[in-house]
């Protein structure tokens, strides 16, 4: 079978924001006196700001208003947006470049589905936003992953059945958006975490797999 579109999940597949939000949410954990580590983090992959907000606010036994937290879901946002700022095409992951250029060539269409609302920005500072045929605007999604929304969303601006298309994503939450959406899912990161993947790969730099399974040879 021959897929018609790639649909990329943003960070930590195509480029090495994952840092960034790790490092906004750290901060906001440690104004308010909360424990946050790497496994928590994990956590938040894939999942919406106000969602992550949410799961880091568990840790912590006091009650916060609506108002306190849409307050420190913008904060986490400005720190992001500030640490973006200095992004540039040295932060895109190894392989991305390559399979993007390969799949273009095979007339494969593109897509960007990211939970992140900075999608935009982030890839017009790595230099790589003209290469997608459509970039999913997360404000518009009403359902988080794992709901399929987002990735049906892509398929249709693409013009793509979803059973068509690939989905490349590095969260569970991703993942399995991916499949409920009906479509064949890669994973990127680790096969013990990302179970329900139909293929997992370390990053992308397995170009070559990738792209003979997308153009069915």
């Amino acid at each position: 079978m021959r897929y018609e579109a790639v649909i990329f999940d943003l960070d930590g597949v195509i480029a090495d924001t994952a840092k960034f939000h790790y490092e906004a949410w750290k901060k906001i954990a440690e104004e308010l006196g909360i424990y946050f580590d790497e496994k928590i983090n994990e956590s938040l992959k894939g999942v919406s700001r106000m969602e992550s907000l949410e799961i880091l606010l568990k840790q912590s036994e006091k009650e916060y208003s609506q108002e306190q937290k849409n307050y420190f879901a913008s904060k986490k946002n400005d720190y992001f947006k500030s640490m973006i700022q200095k992004i540039t095409p040295g932060d895109i992951l190894p392989g991305s470049i390559e399979l993007i250029k390969i799949l273009k060539r095979y007339n494969v269409k593109l897509a960007v589905a990211s939970a992140s609302r900075n999608a935009n920005t982030v890839l017009e500072n790595l230099g790589i936003k003209s290469e997608f045929d459509y970039i999913v605007d997360a404000a518009k999604i009403v359902n988080v992953k794992p709901d399929p929304e987002i990735f049906l969303a892509a398929a249709e601006n693409l013009g793509v059945e979803p059973k068509k298309c690939v989905g490349i994503e590095d969260s569970v939450a991703g993942i399995e958006a991916i499949k409920r959406a009906g479509m064949f899912a890669i994973g990127i990161g680790d096969p013990t975490i990302l179970k329900k993947a139909d293929m997992v790969l370390e990053d992308l730099r397995y170009t070559q797999k990738i792209v003979k399974l997308v153009i069915g040879e």
